[in-house]
């Protein structure tokens, strides 16, 4: 209980403290007085100009895709009762990608600027949708997790396709950018288009988050106690993919971030799954925040993607969680 009370503050603090070495940070650092003075409006226009406009944007962004990526983990983990759930590896996260790269190819970006994150939500809810219903039709996780790999393929591939058929390098250097994913050059209103459905998402998931935990006892026992296991498998799914598809309108396909941080929270909130929610939002957050520092900072004659990094750290992490299950059934 103890870890509890001091969980949440702690990390709230740390990704403040992330977020704002995240403005310190770049092709040309600037110390803490600038950054502060720019913050208030009274430093020089071109601090300003790098914090308000190309620093502090980025690093939101990668807090907020952290964030619904972490949450969505942590509550697809509560409600199959499976560490390895999570967006990425379940198809999610990829569905989306390739929903907003069909947006991408036929040029339906050019009517809305609301027509990408919509697109994005749409290839999530469907992916998620689709998960539903094996989720309901087969009580086995294995299975479950084999759809989701399946699923993640097969958007892949079609991505892969769209790629080769792509009509110009613009919309090729697009469509790479939301397969690999990458918060560079987003601005708040960018940001702005996607919060609206991450935000809904995330209410909705912390709304049924008692759900998660009556789960932890069993379907049978979680119905007992009177769970309406049909209302907590499709509002956790409408939850997370919302929460996802806004991530992925925001900065492209990254996976990974979901299973790693409700990981290592999950065991400093007693196994909770509903108390797990938050920490894993602000944990998945920063672990993003910094490594898109990393991203910045890297010796590279082009800028390294945040999803390839991501899947660089996480999917190392994934095998030993997945090994780790494998030798306490063994």
């Amino acid at each position: 209980m103890s870890a509890g009370r001091w969980l949440t503050p702690a990390l709230a603090v740390a990704s403040l403290a992330g977020v704002f070495a995240a403005c310190l940070i770049g092709s040309t650092p600037l110390p803490a007085g600038r950054i502060l003075a720019a913050f208030l409006g009274s430093g020089e226009a071109g601090d300003r100009l790098v914090v308000w406009v190309i620093r502090l944007p980025r690093a939101l962004a990668a807090f907020l895709v952290g964030a619904a990526l972490g949450i969505s983990g942590a509550a697809l983990q509560g409600l199959l009762r499976n560490p390895l759930a999570e967006p990425g590896v379940l198809g999610v996260s990829a569905s989306a990608s390739l929903a907003a790269s069909f947006a991408i190819y036929y040029g339906l970006v050019a009517l809305s600027p609301w027509v990408l994150p919509l697109a994005a939500i749409l290839g999530a809810l469907v992916a998620t949708g689709l998960l539903t219903i094996a989720a309901i039709r087969t009580r086995s996780v294995v299975t479950l997790i084999l759809i989701g790999v399946g699923l993640s393929s097969f958007a892949g591939a079609a991505m892969s396709l769209l790629m080769n058929l792509a009509p110009n390098p613009f919309s090729l250097s697009d469509m790479v950018n939301w397969m690999l994913g990458s918060v560079a050059n987003r601005s708040f209103a960018d940001i702005a288009l996607a919060l609206p459905f991450l935000a809904v998402g995330a209410v909705i998931l912390m709304t049924t988050r008692r759900g998660l935990s009556a789960l932890t006892l069993g379907e049978e026992a979680a119905s007992g106690l009177g769970l309406d296991l049909r209302a907590q498998r499709i509002w956790t799914v409408l939850g997370a993919g919302l929460a996802t598809g806004a991530s992925v309108a925001l900065a492209g396909a990254i996976g990974f971030v979901g299973i790693v941080a409700p990981h290592l929270i999950r065991p400093l909130v007693g196994h909770d799954p509903a108390r797990a929610l938050l920490p894993s939002a602000l944990l998945a957050g920063l672990i993003l925040v910094l490594a898109d520092i990393g991203v910045r900072l890297a010796p590279t004659a082009s800028e390294l993607k945040l999803g390839v990094v991501a899947a660089l750290i996480g999917a190392p992490a994934f095998i030993w969680i997945a090994m780790q299950r494998r030798a306490l059934h063994d």
